[in-house]
């Protein structure tokens, strides 16, 4: 049996189970997109992976009105809140760490120098946005089998 959904697309009449290869790769896209910013903010505090102030451009650095590293500090709050945005709300968590992403890129592009990490993180960005779309199919408790 088949239904047309709010969006208008064809969709079966059954539950999302782990069968599902869309659910399998939504699953996957929404726990590393909700782990991942988190410990990256948080290595924004505790600078055990790398020391990330090097990676904020001149331009970004004059326009903040805190110092190199107390940004880094905002940068790790608002990554540590994406990430629980992404598990708590993943509709709307995905398209926030986009836009997220999307600001980190144009610091790197403006840093210069960096361009191999911006190409990974416009790879990170359209898996956010992948994110985004599936979690319109495959949301809520009912979605879980």
């Amino acid at each position: 049996m088949v239904a047309r959904t709010e969006a208008g697309y064809r969709d079966e009449l059954r539950p999302r189970t782990w069968a599902d290869p869309s659910y399998q790769a939504y699953r996957i896209l929404h726990f590393g997109f909700a782990v991942l910013p988190t410990i990256a903010g948080i290595d924004k505090f505790t600078q055990l992976l790398h020391d990330w102030t090097p990676y904020l451009s001149p331009a970004f650095a004059r326009i903040s009105p805190f110092s190199v590293q107390s940004t880094m500090y905002l940068v790790g709050i608002i990554e540590i809140v994406a990430g629980f945005l992404v598990a708590l709300v993943p509709r709307v968590g995905a398209y926030i760490v986009a836009a997220w992403l999307a600001l980190i890129i144009l610091n790197l592009l403006l840093l210069g120098g960096a361009y191999d990490v911006a190409l990974r993180d416009l790879g990170l960005l359209l898996g956010a946005l992948a994110l985004g779309r599936l979690a319109q199919r495959h949301r809520g408790p009912e979605a879980i089998h």
